[in-house]
């Protein structure tokens, strides 16, 4: 049956609708995206140009005008954007002096130049990446679980409590009170100094995210301590040596106490 000249037009009209209504999503999906990499791509690259910058002041005279390293500074390449944002964040770099350990110390740069002079940085060399809040907040974590992890991976140096503690040669495990959640988990994803890397391969970000809860809980203000007095939470030395001084001193004063009592009573 053939369509009459009516029926035609109404379906031109139609599929010309159909095609106005669709065009611009059609053109929208097939150039945003290449415009939005482009801009992405850029926003990038002026990262990298100012994080270069950057590091040529504050950092080539020791790891190399390229991050190739000297015999004052290992080299950068391959580091990763979290181990600059870690160190720099931490005020551990720029260090003021070589060292068996560099500590802790403020901060001189913006959380906006760190995050160019990770850009440069990880443009030397592909290495772990900085992590997003979601990767590192302990909100819903398991603590009970982080603390089993914690004992078996952590505490031989930070201590049970991540209190810290001494190393060899001049070199010790820093104290993890205080440490924002972000730098516990870039620690672990790198091994900062003397600390050995646990990557996602070795341990799973919902396992990091346990430890971090367990950090939080045993150092945050509300944090009980079921012993009583918690001596610092420095484990069996401090508590020893507590037990022999008062502990056996007042055992030795009691005995004095006792002695001279008994002995005026006889005299009597």
């Amino acid at each position: 049956m053939k369509s009459s000249p009516h029926d035609d037009a109404i379906r031109w009209r139609r599929s010309s609708s159909y095609f106005s209504r669709w065009r611009p999503r059609g053109l929208y999906a097939a150039f945003a995206p290449a415009g939005t990499a482009k801009a992405d791509e850029t926003a990038q690259s002026l990262a990298i140009e100012e994080g270069k910058k950057l590091y040529s002041v504050g950092c080539a005279s020791c790891h190399g005008t390229g991050g190739q390293g000297t015999s004052d500074g290992p080299s950068l390449v391959g580091v990763g954007s979290a181990a600059v944002d870690f160190q720099v964040g931490t005020g551990r770099m720029p260090a003021q002096q070589p060292g068996a350990q560099v500590p802790k110390k403020k901060n001189i740069y913006s959380q906006a130049e760190i995050d160019q002079l990770a850009a440069y940085v990880a443009s030397l060399g592909a290495g772990p990446i900085t992590p997003t809040e979601k990767q590192y907040d302990p909100a819903g974590a398991d603590a009970a679980r982080g603390g089993e992890l914690f004992r078996t991976n952590c505490a031989q140096c930070h201590n049970f409590t991540g209190e810290g503690g001494a190393l060899t040669h001049g070199k010790y495990a820093p104290s993890l009170e205080g440490v924002s959640p972000k730098h516990l988990y870039e620690a672990m994803q790198t091994g900062p100094q003397n600390m050995p890397s646990f990557p996602d391969t070795t341990m799973p970000e919902k396992e990091k995210k346990d430890i971090i809860a367990y950090v939080q809980a045993v150092n945050s203000e509300k944090a009980d301590s079921p012993g009583g007095l918690s001596l610092g939470g420095l484990g069996p030395v401090s508590e020893g040596l507590f037990g022999w001084i008062f502990g056996l001193g007042t055992l030795i004063a009691v005995a004095i106490w006792v002695a001279a009592h008994t002995a005026k009573a006889k005299k009597s």
